[in-house]
């Protein structure tokens, strides 16, 4: 890669002296000019912040010891708070909204050292697979200007493989991180649940959301995600397990690393590019010393439907709040409180936020709950011992990330359950609260990335990370040239 592409190649120059944090800054700034109006990853780029950081930090010297990410131009998905900075979760309903606090990774990253360049686009709400729902226009993958970056993450996927930061947060719900990441050929980390705070995260599913990482490389996002990660006493959901030092466990060996495939779960619809990518990144991991064995997720094939439960259920609750009262928009045209409520929220969100917190109103009402909602929690129940049982005999479990590469922008829009099904392989590891990271494997004959997603046991993100970082090592693979877009 080019100088200012690693992370460490980054901190390595600022140390040394060879360049500062402000010509860093001033470096990626420049390539979001260049190259972000077609492609329109960002909503905010916070050129004057970043720049007074970048020069606050090089006058900091005595500071720097134990800044992992010094200098590290890092972007965050427009659902983490920051500080007096728009944060709009991409709604009309939040559109100039500021925070008046830092969401927690966003302390942890100014702690390590990062300069925050700006918050990118998404779903609204996260509630989306190709950030086509963003109430401020959508995104375009750098591999290919008419087709998405996937979702709903997609502004911060699509910034990491544009090259306009080195890293960058987002969410993931039900794939909202490995599904873009997949698409736009570039790493993406869902943590184990817990393992990240999800203060400052503007909710959608409480008992799935997790805050997680975009790199270029497996050991960027290891990076990133060490800076983040770690017990936080705001979120009563946040594990107090010391995080280890995820670099370590990157060493490239996978000799005795046993690989479950659960094979029958791979029928549902997988294009035959993306399998043969699959298989031969196996095939390649095996040779490498892996082993290479099926497992069954007997209720695998159950986990679209329980999702589209729970977390549209969470959702009506979560999105109650935002009733144009305290913050956000309120409807100009309303003669009574109910009709401002009523006006508000109709003319705030869009239609995919409705469908949602109407699907999810329907399953918690009275006659319906026990039949759909804590039906669809029984069988999560099943789902999570699925892969505890899987677990008693392989160490990560592999499938493709997406079942398909990216497809054109505009082909699902109206097309709700296709759209849906494009999260059919990374939605259990959410329901499960297990650490999952898609690493690019491969690439189409049309030149469009193919992501293998490997998933962990609980709170072993380390095994997880090393898995990727083998299949990345072995791929041969890089990202597309900056005059791609």
């Amino acid at each position: 890669m080019a100088p200012f592409e690693r992370i460490a190649d980054i901190t390595g120059a600022i140390r040394s002296g060879r360049a500062s944090a402000v010509e860093v800054c001033r470096t990626f700034l420049d390539r979001i000019h260049q190259h972000d109006a077609g492609l329109h990853a960002f909503l905010t780029v916070t050129a004057d912040a970043a720049l007074a950081r970048a020069a606050d930090l090089d006058r900091r010297r005595a500071e720097w010891n134990g800044m992992a990410l010094l200098g590290v131009p890092v972007a965050l998905k427009d659902n983490i708070c920051t500080q007096g900075v728009a944060t709009t979760a991409g709604s009309k309903l939040l559109e100039g909204y500021k925070p008046p606090y830092q969401a927690t990774v966003v302390e942890r990253l100014l702690a390590a050292g990062a300069v925050l360049v700006g918050k990118t686009n998404c779903d609204e709400f996260a509630m989306g697979s190709s950030t086509e729902n963003s109430a401020f226009g959508l995104t375009r993958n750098p591999w290919a200007l008419d087709r998405t970056p996937g979702g709903s993450s997609g502004g911060s996927a699509a910034a990491v493989a544009a090259r306009m930061v080195p890293a960058a947060l987002g969410s993931d719900t039900g794939g909202s991180i490995r599904q873009p990441a997949a698409l736009c050929g570039v790493v993406g980390v869902k943590p184990t649940y817990g393992r990240v705070s999800r203060y400052g995260l503007i909710a959608f599913a409480s008992s799935l959301d997790q805050i997680g990482t975009f790199a270029a490389t497996v050991p960027d996002a290891a990076l990133a995600l060490k800076a983040i990660a770690g017990h936080d006493p705001r979120d009563a959901t946040s594990s107090p397990d010391d995080v280890p030092d995820y670099l370590e466990s990157l060493t490239g060996n996978i000799r005795a690393l046993r690989i479950g495939v659960p094979r029958a779960l791979l029928t549902a619809g997988a294009d035959p590019e993306v399998m043969g990518a699959f298989e031969r990144a196996l095939a390649r991991l095996a040779h490498e010393g892996a082993t290479i064995a099926d497992v069954a997720l007997p209720h695998g094939g159950l986990a679209v439907a329980v999702y589209y439960l729970i977390a549209t259920a969470e959702a009506s609750s979560n999105l109650s709040r935002f009733d144009g009262v305290r913050y956000g928009y309120r409807t100009p045209h309303a003669d009574s409180l109910g009709t401002m409520y009523d006006r508000t929220r109709d003319e705030g969100f869009g239609a995919e936020v409705k469908r949602r917190i109407m699907l999810g109103t329907y399953v918690l009402s009275a006659g319906y709950y026990e039949a759909y909602y804590r039906k669809a929690q029984q069988v999560r129940t099943l789902i999570r011992r699925d892969y505890d049982a899987a677990f008693e005999t392989v160490d990560v479990i592999a499938m493709p990330t997406s079942p398909t590469p990216a497809f054109p922008l505009g082909e699902r829009v109206g097309d709700p359950l296709k759209m849906y099904l494009a999260d059919v392989f990374t939605i259990g590891a959410n329901l499960a609260g297990l650490p999952a990271v898609s690493v690019p494997c491969g690439l189409t004959a049309g030149r469009l990335p193919v992501g293998l997603q490997f998933t962990a046991r609980a709170m072993d993100d380390a095994t997880a990370l090393r898995a990727a970082d083998a299949c990345e090592r072995i791929s041969a693979f890089e990202l597309p040239p900056s005059n791609a877009y």
